[in-house]
């Protein structure tokens, strides 16, 4: 006979207290008398659905013996996939997670389960319960961290994609510990991967590093476009939208360069490429956040020219989104001090958004525009 748990322990004391016979709670918890006999006997491990519905019937809330349920199926007894899953979603589902990390630190020594925790963490992350994803892609990182695979490369994107944040230093280890790795992804994932590396040094203000993999993106682009002229697979976007970032990316570096004719003339380009057209309203959404880009992009790098009376035209857009009035100050500022002119009036009437903005730290290198 097997030892009590101490979940059938609680249970029954439970009952004491509230004076219940056996069948009372069998009925309130809609378990089989006999089973549930079975269970606090010791003689039956209960499954995540049966410990849902006695936690119901307790009146604690779900999850309550969630801990205790892991210690129990996978710490003191050998772990079974068929059990591990629901308690792994279970506990994502409620943002467990130290009993992820508790139940998944036993089952690092039986590779047998890498594949199933791999598949549980692309689910995980693709229904946004991403911290919990974390802790999987970690443990089959770990465990696979001397393999040439590509599971290994996709868990080291997925971390480095979830932990992509506001501290500036905890984002440039991200970088580094993925960047070796992006060789190694399937190749419907490299243009996506590519794409996102870029923003993060940007977002870092490495502006080399952002100009080398803008023209990395749209060689591989055009090489895939070669190909074929469907969007692979897996990417995320059509080829022509990753034609057309890099392209919006180099502009951009051109503007830290302080080389606003070469910024001008990539805008010029990804502006044409996404004429294209659009095919549903997904790439409809992303086209026309490209034309707002290139338009009012146009009326800045002039403006860093002189030409100071396209100054209302770029204010009426930038005014629009609060967080992009301080960096458009700035430049404004710029160009007002190289070519000597008044702009006391933008000044005063900025003046609460700017100290606002100003004095938050986080708007610092933050990690940068992204259509996605």
């Amino acid at each position: 006979m097997k030892t009590k748990s101490n979940i059938g322990l609680y249970i029954e004391k439970h009952l004491r207290e509230k004076e219940y016979k056996l069948q009372q709670f069998a009925d309130l918890s809609g378990i089989n008398v006999g089973t549930l006999s079975a269970i606090l006997k010791g003689n039956r491990t209960m499954s995540m659905n049966q410990l849902d519905q006695i936690t119901s019937a307790m009146g604690v809330e779900k999850g309550y013996f969630y801990e205790r349920y892991g210690v129990e199926c996978f710490i003191d007894s050998a772990p079974h996939w068929r059990r591990l899953e629901p308690i792994l979603y279970g506990c994502a589902e409620l943002n467990k997670l130290d009993c992820i990390e508790k139940v998944v630190i036993q089952v690092t020594d039986d590779r047998s389960y890498i594949s199933e925790l791999f598949e549980m963490a692309e689910d995980l992350y693709n229904k946004g319960m991403k911290q919990a994803a974390l802790i999987l892609y970690e443990c089959v990182a770990e465990c696979e961290k001397y393999q040439h695979s590509e599971r290994l490369a996709m868990c080291q994107y997925r971390t480095f994609l979830i932990n992509m944040g506001l501290d500036q230093k905890a984002n440039r280890r991200s970088v580094s510990q993925f960047e070796p790795f992006v060789e190694r992804l399937d190749q419907d994932y490299q243009l996506d991967a590519i794409k996102d590396l870029a923003n993060a040094y940007w977002g870092l203000h490495e502006w080399d590093r952002v100009k080398d993999l803008s023209h990395e993106l749209e060689r591989r682009v055009d090489l895939a476009m070669k190909q074929t002229k469907k969007r692979i697979s897996k990417a995320q976007y059509p080829f022509f939208i990753y034609k057309a970032y890099s392209n919006l990316l180099i502009a951009n570096y051109y503007d830290y360069a302080k080389n606003y004719r070469e910024a001008l003339r990539y805008t010029d380009l990804y502006e044409k490429i996404i004429d294209n057209g659009a095919n549903d309203y997904e790439e409809y959404t992303i086209i026309h956040k490209f034309r707002e880009w290139a338009k009012v992009n146009k009326y800045l790098y002039q403006i860093m020219m002189g030409r100071k009376e396209l100054l209302p035209k770029y204010i009426k857009y930038i005014e629009k989104s609060e967080e992009e009035i301080l960096p458009a100050m700035v430049k404004v500022l710029q160009s007002a001090n190289r070519y000597q002119y008044d702009i006391d009036d933008l000044l005063i009437k900025f003046k609460r958004h700017i100290d606002t903005q100003f004095n938050d730290l986080h708007s610092k290198g933050r990690y940068v525009m992204c259509f996605c």
